[in-house]
This record gives C-alpha cells, structure tokens and sequence, in this order.
C-alpha cells in the first residue's frame, strides 16, 4: 500500500476507540467477563445466522430470543456511566443483565400458556412485564443515552393519566394492568414491529457489514476512492464522500462511517489545507449521508417496508434516486469549499492507479453483486438475500485465505492480517479468527440496535392504545391552520428537535408512528412513502444537528477540533439536504412514483436527475457562498431560487431554474474574467 494512503496508528485507534464506544459500548471486558460475554455473543450470532438459512420462528419466539441475548449483552458492554465504564462488570450489572434476559425469556418458555391469557395477565405476568419495561428503559439509556427514554417515558405516562391531560390531548386513560398487558404480551409494545424487523433483516445485514469489514474491504473501497477523486481539488475531501457512499451500502452507522473514513481522510485534508473544524465536519457529513444509502439506510428501510406492507425492493427504488442526487450534492459542495479557498488535491504519482486497484479487490465485490442479483433481479426477501450473501462473502474470504496458505496465490493480506509468504496455515487460521470476530462485533453492535428497537416499538404500543397519532393530526392542523407546507415545516422541527440524540431506526418509528399519519391527514394524495421519507431523512439530519451530533464528536477527536464548531459545519453542509424532502410530498416523481411506463418514463426520471442534481449543485453554491466567484447577496438570492425551481419537477419550473443558473453562472465567469484581466 502506497505510504500516502497508510492509516496514522495512533488515529486509527483513537478511531476504534470511538467506534467501540459508541457501537459496541464503553466498557472493555477481561477475564471471566469476556469470557462470558464472548459466549453469549457467538450464540447469538449462531441463533441469528440458523434462523437466516433455515427459517425464522414463530414472530413472538423470534423476537423474544433475539431480545434476550440483546438485552444481556447490553447490561455486559454498557456500563452505567462513563466512570463505572473503567471497572469490570459489577455484581449489580451482572444480576440486571440476568433479571432482564429472564423477564425477556419467560415469554418464550411460557409462550403457549401467554397466548391462551393476553388479556387476563397473573401476578408473575405482570411483575415480568414490568421489569422487562424498567430494564428495556435501562439498557437503552446505558445505550444510546436519556432523549429515546424520556420520549418513551412520556408516552407511557401519558397513557396512564390520560384523562388529566387538557383539552385535545386527553383520553380516557388506561389501567396499570391494561398498559403492562398490551405492551409486554401483545405483539404491540416490546415485541413490535421493530423489534421483528431487528431479529430478522437488520441483524442480517450487520452480520454482513461485519464480514465485509473484517475481510478488509473497507481498506479496498477507501484505496478505490482515493484513486477515483484524490487528485482533483480538495481531493481528501471528495474521498470521504465517495468513501462514505461505498461504506454505506454495507453499513447503516453513521459515527462508524466517520470515525473510519476521517482516520485516513481528515489528516489529508488539512495537509492540502482545509481547517480542522472544516475537515471534521465534511467528514461528518459525508458518514451522515452513507445512511441515506440503499440497500442499508440505516436499518430503517426494514422498519419502512414493513410498515407500509410493501415490498423492501420498493423501498430502495423510491430511495435510491434522492440518495444519489443527494450524494453529488455534497461532492460539488466540498468542490465549491475547495475552488473558493483554492485547496489542491494529492498529486496523482502519490495515489494508487484506478484500474489495479480496482482488479486488486474484485473479489470484494462479488458478495455485493449477488445482493443485488438476489434483490433487483430474483427478488428474493431481504433475510434470504442478506443470507445468500453472507454465504458468499465467508466462501469467498475462505477460499481466498485456503490458496493463500496452500501457496496457490500470493496477495496482500487482509488489513491488519500477517503476510505468510509460501505455503502456511497461518493465513487460514487469521481469517477463521476474523470471521470469529465479525460473529462477535455484530453481536456487540446488535445489543444497542435490539434494545432500541424495543423501546421504540413501545412508543409505538402506546401511541396504537391511545389514539395518540390521531391527536397529533389534530394539533397539526390547528397550528399549521391546515396549510399543507407549514405543516411540513412544523413537522420538520419536530422530527429535528426529537432526533437529537436518538439513533436513526428508533427515531424513524417515533416520527412515523406520529407524525407521517398527520402529513398524510394534510394531504391525503401523498404516497405513503413519501411522507415516511419525509421524516426519515429529517431524523437523519437530527444526527448532525447541534448541539447534539455524535457524529461531529467523532470526527472532532480525530481532526483535533472543537465539537461544536465542527458540528456547525456539517450542518452548514447538511443544509443542502433540507430542501429534498419537501420534494417527496409536493413532487412524488422524485421517488419514481407516478411516471409514463416504457421509455419516456425511463426519459423522464433522467431528467429529473439531471435537473434537480443541477439545482442542488446551486444550492450549494448560494449556501457556500461561492458558484465560480464570491456570491453576492442578490446571486445568493438567485440561486436558492434556481434550487427550488430546478428541483420540483416541472417543464416551466425547470426551464426557469436553468436560465437563472446560467445567468449566475456567466455573471460571475465575466466577473472573475475581468478580475485576472489585469494581472
């Protein structure tokens, strides 16, 4: 690997260190902990991977397994607080983690004798639904922090003094008994959709993350997109766009895509000069935007077809179009910051070459292909696709360390592997250890992602026993006085302030058990998935929002920069983002919805491409001030209004928008022309 692009040891563990924290927990486990931990994680990895290839159980089995290990494993990793996080396990945690898979399990062990009763809860039915809701409100505190526990509170509260509560909020209120029942023995509260959808396809696909990364693909997409775009200008910049973009397709994290992206990323771009505070927060964003990614999105394109009943095929198409126009935007964004301030790129004799390297990992990209080939072209379900491909990426890594070690073929070895020149059993031994580890790591990850998920599907028990979504379509109407856009914006700051600290799939449920059914109130024409688009991305952009943006912080500890003011500048860039959803409901086409079949249909979504990728190529530019001179107010102006012109879909709107682009863009040509004229 060429030196230029060798990851600095000391930030790539300060990066791992930030992963591990947030991912997978505080705490570091040694000796028996570990030991215990270790095995419970392999277990649950092997229930998840059998259920995979041979059939998942009956729903409330399913889930209350999967919760079980999860649930454990998050009282193992997250400790109580960041000063307990430098002690072992406590006998405290050790007992809660056994009280809370106990209380989880008895729904399994007890599960025929539970559905002869829903309804008419006993005693023990009611005290282990009770502590299974305090320690699902414990762990996914410990996990994620209080904003997803406060919301969940709420809502629990609210269903027990509902009739206390004034005017259009109120309800007739709920019984102690009745509020335990729905959510701990029906398929409504704890064991809902969402925590379906994280026994099934999400655990799935982080499984295969893990796998993809443990291989040493991540190195691979990061070499074949410093080859792409590191020479042209503020080329580091460009590669953690385009970086982010590979990574996103296999991983739904956004602090994982920026801690490891920015530990190769951020120290080149302030070597070409681009401020740390800059430098953290384009790599912010771009990890934000890997999200918006299909197949991934996040885990929450799962949650989002099975809500709407949809296939999850759908989900993606609708996604993918937005997410690409999405994508350049950013890039000609940090184009635009690049050609202001004149940052250069990485000399090409200083890069790797596009075509060897992109031959050198050919065999990465298999398991990619077959996912596509199973979702787009056999349309087989997403577990079995996530398992086909599984099954693919481990055969292949095998094989490939088998021929290593029988001296068959002679290659570099997987990031952070040894090389074993000539025939040795050693290459062999180091990718069953890496397979072994995914195993782990996914468990790890999964831990927080099933707890969440609970709590989230909780949120959703109570709004479903309440009417609460009928009453925020109420309020919504009132206080936007049923204009359809200030509803949107309403909607908007809603989803902004909620997500603050709530990670992306539970923050989805929330948003789309609230609040998409009162967009769709508004404007009943809306397509379903427009409007759970709506607040999808909304949620997403919460991430990166401050005061609360994990991400920023990440990508602050690697750049040397201050949190806030790096959070600043990944929401300046974000900024361009917010004009997309709106686009969903007022101009569905963006989700290839409602367009001519056949060829003009084909005809059409590219032209929708083209202009909306041009408007948010303007937009950028009126945010950063900068298209090919300095702004001034008026160009500014100008090219917020090409930006929305250029974006909804349209013959006249489109054909406005690119005049004006065109205008700006020569105004200031002519400008800068006579600028240099004298020199």
């Amino acid at each position: 690997m060429e030196p230029l692009i060798a990851r600095d040891e000391a930030l790539a563990k300060k990066a791992a260190e930030i992963v591990e924290a947030q991912e997978y927990g505080g705490r570091r486990l040694a000796g028996w902990a570990h030991r215990l931990a270790f095995v419970i994680a392999i277990g649950f990895s092997s229930f998840q991977l059998y259920t995979a290839f041979f059939g998942v159980l009956t729903s409330t089995l399913q889930r209350s397994i999967h919760l079980t290990f999860a649930i454990a494993l998050c009282f193992l990793f997250y400790p109580f607080s960041r000063r307990a996080a430098r002690k072992g396990v406590s006998p405290l945690d050790l007992l809660l983690a056994l009280a809370a898979a106990a209380s989880v399990a008895y729904v399994s062990l007890c599960y025929e004798e539970l559905v002869r009763r829903i309804g008419d809860p006993t005693g023990l039915d009611l005290v282990m639904g009770v502590l299974a809701i305090v320690l699902v409100l414990e762990a996914s505190r410990r996990a994620v922090g209080l904003p997803l526990v406060i919301i969940t509170g709420f809502f629990v509260l609210y269903g027990l003094f509902g009739p206390y509560f004034p005017g259009i909020f109120a309800h007739r209120g709920y019984s102690f008994r009745r509020i335990v029942d729905h959510l701990y023995l029906t398929s409504e509260g704890i064991f809902g959709i969402p925590l379906w959808v994280s026994s099934t396809f999400v655990f799935a696909f982080v499984l295969f993350g893990a796998i993809f990364e443990r291989s040493g693909a991540g190195e691979y997409l990061m070499r074949l997109a410093m080859s792409l775009v590191g020479h042209t200008r503020g080329g580091p910049a460009k590669v953690s766009v385009v970086a982010s973009a590979f990574m996103g397709t296999i991983s739904g994290s956004g602090v994982a895509n920026t801690a490891t992206i920015g530990t190769l990323t951020i120290p080149l771009m302030k070597k070409v000069g681009f401020k740390p505070e800059i430098a953290g927060g384009i790599d912010t964003a771009a990890g934000g935007n890997g999200q918006i990614m299909p197949p991934v999105m996040g885990a929450a394109a799962f949650v989002m077809a099975e809500f709407l009943g949809i296939p999850y095929l759908e989900v993606c198409i609708a996604a993918a179009l937005p997410a690409v126009i999405d994508q350049l935007a950013l890039l000609g964004a940090v184009h635009l910051l690049a050609t202001k301030y004149g940052f250069r790129g990485v000399p090409r004799e200083m890069l790797p070459r596009f075509w060897p390297t992109l031959a050198s990992g050919l065999h990465y990209l298999v398991p990619i292909g077959v996912l596509l080939y199973a979702l787009i072209v056999a349309r087989l379900t997403p577990l079995t696709a996530a398992a086909m491909t599984i099954g693919c990426a481990v055969s292949i890594f095998l094989a490939r360390a088998l021929m290593i070690s029988a001296g068959l073929l002679s290659a570099d070895p997987p990031a952070g592997a040894s090389p074993s020149p000539g025939r040795s059993w050693r290459p062999f031994r180091e990718a069953l250890l890496r397979m072994i580890d995914a195993l782990y790591n996914a468990a790890r990850s999964m831990a927080a992602i099933g707890v969440t998920c609970a709590c989230a599907g909780m949120v959703v028990g109570m709004v479903s026993l309440t009417g609460a979504g009928l009453n925020m379509t109420n309020i919504l109407v009132e206080l936007s006085f049923g204009n359809v856009y200030l509803a949107m914006v309403l909607t908007m700051i809603a989803c902004l302030i909620l997500g603050m600290g709530v990670p992306t799939t539970p923050n989805y449920v929330i948003m789309a058990t609230i609040m998409a059914p009162a967009l769709i109130a508004m404007k009943p024409d809306t397509p379903l998935i427009a409007a759970h688009l709506f607040v999808f991305y909304f949620g997403i952009l919460a991430d990166g929002t401050p005061p609360v943006c994990l991400a920023a912080y990440a990508a602050a500890g690697i750049a040397g920069a201050d949190p806030f003011k790096t959070g600043v500048e990944a929401f300046k860039l974000d900024m361009r983002t917010f004009l997309l959803p709106y686009m969903f409901i007022t101009a569905p086409q963006m989700l290839l919805i409602g367009l001519d079949p056949g060829l003009a249909g084909v005809l059409e979504a590219c032209w929708i491409f083209i202009t909306s990728s041009i408007g948010m190529y303007a937009l950028a530019a009126g945010m950063q001030g900068f298209l090919v001179d300095d702004d001034t107010w008026l160009e500014r102006v100008a090219l917020i209004a090409v930006a929305l012109c250029l974006v909804k879909p349209g013959l006249y709107t489109d054909l406005a928008g690119l005049a004006g682009f065109a205008l700006v863009y020569l105004r200031q040509k002519r400008r800068a022309a006579a600028r240099r004229a004298p020199a």
